[in-house]
């Protein structure tokens, strides 16, 4: 798996640092340091990128994200459609995520897994949208949940954000797809296509049966029958 370059590694560290909030009793526990971000970069010119909203403990102690119980069920549906099988240990978890792009609206996990406030989103967003324009090429972005499809609106022009507020409000918002011009930290447009689905948390009552189907949805629309 690919790595940050070190300079953008850097810069992650250093407004980690100023950050409040993180849980660094997992960190601790893990042995890992607070101030190193969590990513799945995945191929460069991988069709696909997951978006999430940040990483959570299973994501902290093995270093990936999407590892935990709400990322193994979408892993679950990638190892079926290209193992052809049903997916048990983490190495299978981790080998149905190759071929994809991985990345969070802020890549440190919070205390008790609130999402961060808007303020710490938007201090991020320029680390994470040089993350998605320049470490990947790709166009489909798969975002999980509401947070994470509504951080494409971050230090955007306002006739964006009111594109996300419109297809959101829409009853097949997770059947449909939004292409977007979003704007680069260089400021300019990169064409995205946004696929919304549900966060795949077993939390989230209301959806979670539903996920599978719905991604499995989205896969063979985007890829095609594997």
């Amino acid at each position: 798996m690919r790595t940050l370059p070190a300079a953008l590694a850097e810069r992650f560290r250093r407004e980690a640092d100023q950050l409040a909030g993180v849980d660094e009793a997992v960190y601790n526990a893990a042995g890992r340091d607070v101030h190193d971000p969590v990513f799945g970069l995945g191929p460069r010119d991988a069709k696909i990128a997951f978006f999430g909203r940040d990483p959570g403990r299973d994501e902290i102690h093995i270093g990936v994200p999407f590892i935990g119980a709400g990322g193994r069920q979408l892993r679950r549906v990638l190892y079926r459609r290209h193992h052809h099988g049903e997916l048990v240990t983490t190495e299978q978890a981790l080998a149905a995520g190759e071929g994809y792009f991985w990345a969070n609206t802020v890549p440190y996990k919070p205390l008790g897994n609130k999402a961060w406030s808007m303020g710490v989103k938007r201090r991020f967003q320029p680390l994470v949208a040089e993350v998605l324009s320049y470490q990947w090429t790709g166009r489909h972005v798969i975002t999980l949940g509401r947070e994470a499809f509504f951080w494409f609106g971050i230090n955007q022009p306002a006739a964006l954000r009111q594109h996300l507020t419109h297809h959101w409000r829409q009853a097949d918002r997770f059947e449909t797809d939004l292409t977007v011009d979003f704007v680069t930290p260089q400021g300019e447009p990169r064409p995205l296509t946004l696929h919304p689905l549900p966060h795949p948390s077993p939390l989230n009552a209301t959806w979670f049966k539903h996920f599978p189907g719905l991604l499995e949805a989205r896969l063979e629309r985007i890829e095609g029958t594997p």
